[in-house]
C-alpha cells in the first residue's frame, strides 16, 4: 500500500515511516498541510495518515480541503487531541478512523488494512476474488491449491491489483502504488515481480492484457449455477 504521511513531529515522523516501510508499504512524508494537499494531487495515494496541528494548514483544514475536491482517498488522523468533540469533528468532515497519539504501531496497521478492505468493498480480513486470496496480516497467498508467504514487494503489487479486481493497470499505475519518492525503480521491476507471484501462484494468477498491462480477475459470477 502506498501512504502519506503528514507528521510535522521529525522525530515521530521517520519512525512512523520506517515502521511503516518495515511493514512493506510504500511510505511518503511530508512536514504540512500545503505539502500534503499538493502530494495527493500528485500521486496514487491509497491512504493517508493525517496529523491535525500541522504548519500552513491544519489537518482539518486538508481534510475538508480533500473531501471539497471529491478525494475519496481513506484518512486516518494520527493525533494527540483526545478529546470526544475533536474525535466527533474529524470524523464528521470525512475522516474514516481516528487514532490518539501515543499508538502502537500495531494498532495503526490494523487499521490501514481495515480501511484497505471497506475501500476494497469487502469486509472480511483477507482480500481475494474466490479463486485467489491474500491475508494482509500475514502475506500469506492462497491460489490452486497453494499457499505461499510473499516477499514485501510481491505482496504490494498482488494488494494493489486484489483492491481493484476487474480493474487493468498499467506498468506506471503499478509502480506508482508499488513505491515511493526516491525509491529506485528498475526498469523491468514490475514484469519481474509479476513473474514472481506467478511462480509462486500458478500463471493464471494474473493475467496480462498485451500493451496495456494487468488484471486480476473479478470474482467468479456463480448466479444461477445449480446447488
Amino acid at each position: 500500500m502506498r501512504i502519506l504521511l503528514v507528521e510535522d513531529d521529525h522525530m515521530l515522523g521517520a519512525a512512523t515511516q520506517q515502521a511503516l516501510r518495515d511493514a512493506t508499504h510504500a511510505v511518503d512524508w511530508v512536514l504540512d498541510g500545503e505539502a500534503a494537499l499538493q502530494a495527493v494531487r500528485c500521486e496514487p495515494y491509497e491512504a493517508l495518515l493525517l496529523d491535525l496541528g500541522l504548519p500552513r494548514r491544519d489537518g482539518l483544514g486538508v481534510l475538508q480541503a480533500l473531501r471539497r475536491g471529491g478525494y475519496n482517498l481513506p484518512v486516518i488522523i494520527v493525533t494527540a487531541r483526545d478529546g470526544v468533540d475533536d474525535r466527533i469533528r474529524g470524523l464528521d468532515l470525512g475522516a474514516d478512523d481516528y487514532l490518539v497519539k501515543p499508538f502502537e504501531i500495531g494498532e495503526l496497521l490494523a487499521r490501514l488494512r481495515a480501511v484497505a478492505r471497506r475501500k476494497g468493498g469487502q469486509a472480511q480480513a483477507t482480500l481475494g476474488n474466490g479463486v485467489l486470496s491474500l491475508d494482509p496480516a500475514t502475506r500469506m497467498a492462497s491460489h490452486g491449491g497453494a499457499t505461499v508467504r510473499l516477499s514485501a514487494r510481491e505482496y504490494s503489487l498482488l494488494h494493489a491489483l486484489l483492491l481493484r479486481p476487474g480493474a487493468v493497470l498499467s506498468r506506471d499505475e503499478l509502480e506508482g502504488l508499488i513505491y515511493g519518492w526516491n525509491e529506485e525503480v528498475e526498469s523491468n521491476a514490475v514484469e519481474y515481480l509479476i513473474h514472481s507471484v506467478r511462480k509462486k501462484l500458478g500463471a493464471d494468477a494474473i493475467r496480462n492484457v498485451r500493451g496495456v498491462g494487468w488484471v486480476v480477475e473479478r470474482q467468479p459470477d456463480t448466479a444461477g449455477e445449480a446447488p
